[in-house]
């Protein structure tokens, strides 16, 4: 009876030992890059630098081949607009809250993966020399997520990531409505980073 009761007692810790030796979920931090096309439209053109920031993901294992995952961006970029009657140069910041469903495969040390989702962007304008107008406003934009990428394992808690992600969204005006172009478009990020399983 002894032997019961403390193989009772013991069980609870046996289950969350074998439980952290599968890694339930996994954060990485990657660069990313940002790329807008031009858009054009109601006569307006709005074209754009290439973006450089951070991507930070946290994803939580629902199986052992799909996940949760929720991402936060940073990101700088100049937005440029030309209209009929003015233009302006926004050097602005990003910021991306988004969450995606994602599911992996395993191919040995290979993990591709492809994911979908949808997330809140903010492009919020700095008052730099890459500004010519104070004028400005932070502007929301809604957006669908798609991903896909490899995760090459390193070693069991460590990972290299490779990945692409679009992101589709109307283009954004500042609160200026001459510089509306009322047109949807698909932002790529490329993004390299490393994840850790926990």
């Amino acid at each position: 009876m002894k032997k019961l009761f403390l193989l009772f007692c013991l069980l609870p810790a046996l289950v969350t030992i074998g439980f952290a030796q599968e890694s339930r979920q996994d954060a990485s931090m990657s660069f990313i890059g940002t790329y807008q096309p031009i858009i054009t439209g109601n006569a307006v053109t709005q074209t754009s630098t290439w973006g450089k920031g951070a991507l930070l993901e946290y994803r939580f294992m629902l199986t052992p081949s799909s996940a949760l995952e929720g991402n936060y961006q940073y990101s700088q970029m100049n937005m440029k607009y030309v209209a009929p009657f003015s233009n302006a140069r926004f050097h602005n910041s990003m910021q991306e809250g988004s969450v995606e469903f994602v599911h992996s495969f395993v191919y040995k040390n290979f993990n591709p993966f492809v994911g979908a989702g949808v997330g809140l962007l903010l492009f919020d304008p700095i008052d730099d020399t890459g500004t010519t107008t104070n004028a400005g406003t932070r502007t929301r934009a809604p957006a669908m997520v798609f991903s896909g990428g490899i995760a090459y394992e390193l070693s069991p808690s460590w990972d290299l990531r490779v990945e692409y992600r679009g992101e589709v969204l109307k283009s954004m005006e500042f609160g200026l409505s001459q510089f509306g172009t009322n047109r949807w478009y698909l932002m790529q990020q490329p993004a390299i980073g490393f994840a850790y399983h926990f």
